[in-house]
């Protein structure tokens, strides 16, 4: 992907695009298409200390100045000389309250191939910056090719602005305690936390050390937007100054590692390493049998290798839910796991993953949040448990692994259905209709979970209709998987046609000619809402035939757009259609109109169910798909946004790359 000075006429155009790199351990380094950082959570580093949590901020950016001189003057030439150099040239763009620096102004290009590229000319000079984090470490490198002009000599100044902070709040000079020195050629910086070392090199480099110096007010226009501070200030430990002969071509790299050792000072050996990992991904783990290059799939495959990362409490891979800000959660795994590590050929993750949340089963429930330390999981979720039914069956068909699945996984599925229909914590209990009721007006257990303060803004407690789809799938699915293990399966056969029937007597809508979304104390809710579409969606659908039509039709009628399926229909009084504000405004949007990318997969999958036959499905199919080929280079350049406003022109909101957006995407694309 390429992207010239058209799309950066102004910084506020800028922003809106962003890159990402992740590392496998939780880490990332992200920023805008100019090097200018727009919101809390952008930085070279963002390291990883309890992967994949524990997210400090360590380097924010470097600040890039060139200062040329005569041929035969020297750096340290007299103030007031013949000699005196030109003031030095910024690569830096940055935002302050009251300041503006535009280093977008010497960039022609941004690229993006595996990992990003700035291209930048002053006068004649040229300068290629690239950054490559390095795969597990707490480590990037920022890798600068530079060709001098041909008369004049320059010296180059990297100034690192460093910092030590929760990704998630912001800092300033009174509370940042750093003590640097030197050691050889290498800055070694170290923060209140005595334990960890932030440490800086730079081949070729001379450094200088700084005192009391700060990079003062940075400013981040996104947080403002959020309705959040959005203004800090970063540590200045020195800088490195490197000398450029005329007309000489010169590789200089810089390395910053947080709590390690530096690794190497080689950037090339570390960015071919890294091209070489990404490249295999699309060598090795190309679904089907098919070896035909899909530029389109490729970058889809890319973009799931940064949700799967390392986690050290349980020893095995997890997925991150989004980036900037999510960690993990048990219910985005669940949903993701298809998509990201089944159509991607990831099997062995794909093990990994539902043999953990396996061990961590607990009262007919899997996790929805890991524990970090020593403390106990959470579990406040009713679907998360339903949809690890759907992982293992799409695990089984693409693996037929029935042994593993037979022996480490049925158990458990078979407490979670003891659970659900026995009763467990939340309320969740299966109820005299077979179907299953779930919590109360103080618990949000579904995906429609916003809470602002004490307003409940989507209450869903109890019979929502996609759990019950769920719940359904979940007996077929173990009534399949125990037939084929020799078992008898007919007792859960039996009670998913009970569920079946009170189904579609509970949730049908006549009038509507679509699901009720929610039932509670014989209360239908006939918000025309996207749950209904799991219904016929998942592996096994509860409901068929003309019914199931309905649902397809009337969400592709009321509820789609190019970027994903709205939350709720605009003539809805309570529809909102943009996200925007503060956590209240945003929270009151979230599920009340707010555009959703994952949906989006399952109604593909509903929709080519319901029109198998139809002439010209594979024309829609590829309709459905080709909006997401022009957002690939929008917000997150190569990923896909958590969520878009509901009104046109879909703004993109939210995580700028989410795992179940990604996931639900190439596993329909794959699919079908």
């Amino acid at each position: 992907m390429f992207f010239g000075k058209s799309y950066w006429k102004t910084q506020e155009q800028a922003i809106q695009r962003e890159w990402l790199l992740t590392n496998g351990i939780g880490g990332f380094a992200g920023s805008t298409i100019i090097g200018m950082n727009a919101r809390r959570y952008h930085g070279l580093l963002v390291a990883s200390f309890n992967p994949p949590v524990e997210r400090f901020l360590i380097l924010s950016a470097i600040s890039e100045s060139i200062r040329f001189y005569e041929p035969e003057a020297s750096p340290n030439s007299a103030e007031g000389s013949a000699a005196e150099p030109k003031p030095p040239v910024f690569l830096h763009s940055f935002r302050t309250p009251d300041f503006q620096g535009h280093g977008e102004y010497f960039l022609e290009g941004f690229y993006h191939e595996f990992i990003p590229e700035f291209h930048y000319r002053i006068g004649t000079m040229t300068i290629t910056k690239r950054v490559c984090l390095c795969h597990g470490m707490n480590q990037v490198a920022v890798v600068y090719k530079v060709k001098n002009q041909p008369d004049k000599k320059a010296v180059i100044r990297l100034t690192p602005l460093v910092n030590y902070r929760n990704y998630h709040y912001l800092n300033n000079q009174w509370n940042m305690s750093f003590e640097t020195e030197l050691k050889g050629n290498r800055m070694e910086i170290t923060p209140y936390d005595k334990d960890r070392k932030i440490r800086l090199d730079c081949a070729g480099g001379k450094p200088v050390l700084a005192s009391s110096c700060y990079f003062y007010s940075m400013d981040y226009p996104y947080e403002h937007e959020r309705g959040l501070d959005g203004t800090e200030d970063h540590f200045i430990p020195g800088h490195y100054d490197i000398e450029i002969m005329p007309g000489e071509e010169k590789t200089i790299t810089m390395v910053c590692s947080a709590g390690e050792e530096i690794s190497s000072l080689d950037g090339e050996a570390m960015i071919k390493k890294e091209i070489s990992r990404q490249k295999s991904l699309l060598k090795e783990q190309r679904p089907g049998k098919t070896t035909k290059r899909d530029p389109f799939l490729d970058q889809l495959i890319l973009a799931a290798d940064q949700f799967i990362v390392h986690r050290k409490s349980t020893g095995s891979k997890t997925v991150i839910a989004g980036y900037p800000w999510f960690t993990d959660w048990g219910r985005d795994t669940m949903i993701a796991l298809p998509g990201l590590t089944l159509s991607t050929g990831r099997y062995d993750d794909a093990r990994d993953i539902l043999y953990t949340f396996a061990r961590y089963e607990k009262d007919g429930l899997i996790p929805n949040v890991f524990p970090d330390g020593g403390d106990e999981p959470a579990y406040n979720t009713v679907d998360a448990a339903l949809w690890y039914f759907e992982a293992v069956y799409q695990y089984l068909q693409h693996t037929k692994d029935l042994e593993f699945v037979q022996q480490h996984l049925l158990p458990v599925m078979e407490r979670i259905v003891q659970g659900y229909k026995k009763g467990t914590v939340f309320e969740i209990a299966m109820q005299k209709d077979s179907l299953i009721a779930a919590g109360n007006e103080d618990t949000q257990l579904t995906w429609m979970d916003a809470k602002a303060g004490n307003w409940v803004v989507t209450p869903r407690h109890g019979k929502p209709v996609e759990i019950n789809a769920l719940w359904y799938n979940a007996l077929r699915v173990m009534a399949d998987i125990t037939a084929q293990t020799g078992g008898d399966g007919a007792a859960y056969l039996k009670l998913a046609e009970k569920v079946q029937k009170s189904f579609i007597k509970v949730f049908w809508n006549e009038k509507a000619n679509c699901l009720y979304d929610l039932v509670y104390e014989k209360k239908a809710n006939g918000k025309i809402r996207p749950n209904q579409i799991l219904a016929v969606s998942l592996s096994f659908p509860v409901l068929e035939g003309e019914k199931a039509k309905g649902v397809v039709d009337t969400v592709h009628q009321q509820l789609y757009t190019a970027l994903g399926l709205r939350t709720l229909n605009k003539s809805d009084p309570q529809y909102r259609g943009i996200y925007l504000g503060d956590q209240y405004a945003r929270d009151g949007a979230y599920h009340q109109g707010t555009t959703w990318t994952w949906p989006l997969g399952r109604f593909i999958t509903a929709y080519a169910r319901v029109y198998k036959d139809a002439p010209g499905l594979k024309k829609q199919l590829e309709a459905f798909f080709l909006p997401f080929q022009d957002h690939l280079q929008d917000a997150c350049i190569g990923s896909i946004s958590e969520i878009f406003d509901g009104d046109e022109p879909l703004l993109p909101r939210g995580c700028f790359a989410q795992a179940w957006s990604v996931s639900e995407i190439i596993r329909a694309y794959v699919e079908k």
